[in-house]
């Protein structure tokens, strides 16, 4: 009995692990057929992939959903890598279709692969590989399994493999719910911080207000100075302050005046020294 028992369980332990479907999720398992073409040679390959969707609860518009994608090849049907093999670290990229949902048309993922050689059955990824995608809004649509590619990256596929049984697939539906209207779900809300905005338009500094004030008063000091009439007004002082000939009286009067004086007093002195010549005794005019 002992041994019955435990033979069976170490029989289980050697099995492979699978990874147990989250509880509530709908899982989808159904037989896809595939035309295979590589890229680099033309060679095509007719290839059957049983599939197994794990579909997300609780989806919600503006957070990232995830669906479970794991694949084993129906014997007999493997895909075989094509003449020269393939680049070193080539992928599997796998997707989902996603139908009558608004804005959404996909989901995408990524596993790892070994290198085979030439003629070598390409390896699937053993585990369960996420397909990834975020909805904008709520809605309903419907999943069904889609292409897989293989190359180093998801732009340079080396192998692009096409459903061929596309409409006799099974979908599932999926469900995904408004946000919560929590901050995140509002970006066009109010920001959360408490302090005061700074100001959009400061008033004027006073330093502008006592350049604009000098300005005025030099404008008004240029209006002063210049004649609205068309007559120049002599200032105070106007010789000391450059008036000219036209800040006070002429002077080439006073000169005149004066050079007159002198020639008067010169011409008065010698007529007195002749007088007093001609009044000396002995002098001829007294003879």
């Amino acid at each position: 009995m002992r041994v019955r028992l435990i033979l069976p369980a170490v029989t289980l332990a050697l099995l492979p692990h699978q990874q147990a479907p989250a509880a509530g999720a709908a899982v989808i398992t159904q037989v896809v057929e595939y035309e295979c073409t590589a890229k680099a040679t033309g060679e095509r390959q007719n290839v059957d992939v049983t599939i197994q969707l794990t579909m997300p609860t609780g989806a919600t518009a503006g957070e990232q959903l995830s669906i479970g994608w794991r694949g084993t090849y129906v014997r007999g049907s493997e895909l075989l890598a094509p003449a020269g093999g393939l680049t070193a670290g080539t992928k599997l990229y796998a997707y989902a279709s996603i139908s009558d949902f608004p804005g959404l048309t996909s989901a995408t993922g990524v596993g790892e692969l070994g290198t085979p050689e030439a003629g070598e059955i390409i390896p699937l990824p053993s585990g369960v590989v996420p397909l990834r995608t975020t909805p904008n809004s709520a809605g309903t649509g419907t999943v069904r399994p889609a292409a897989i590619n293989f190359g180093p990256r998801p732009t340079e596929p080396e192998i692009e493999c096409e459903v061929l049984n596309e409409e006799a697939l099974t979908t599932y539906p999926l469900t995904v719910t408004a946000g919560t209207g929590g901050p995140d779900d509002d970006p066009g809300g109010a920001p959360d911080d408490d302090s005061d905005p700074a100001p959009v338009n400061p008033q004027p500094t006073r330093t502008v207000t006592a350049t604009a004030t000098a300005t005025a008063v030099e404008t008004v000091e240029a209006e002063e100075d210049t004649p609205r009439d068309g007559v120049v007004r002599t200032p105070k002082g106007g010789a000391a302050t450059g008036g000219g000939g036209e800040a006070g009286p002429d002077g080439r009067t006073f000169v005149a005046t004066g050079l007159l004086l002198v020639l008067a007093a010169g011409a008065g002195l010698l007529l007195r020294r002749r007088r007093g010549v001609r009044s000396r005794p002995g002098s001829a005019s007294a003879r």
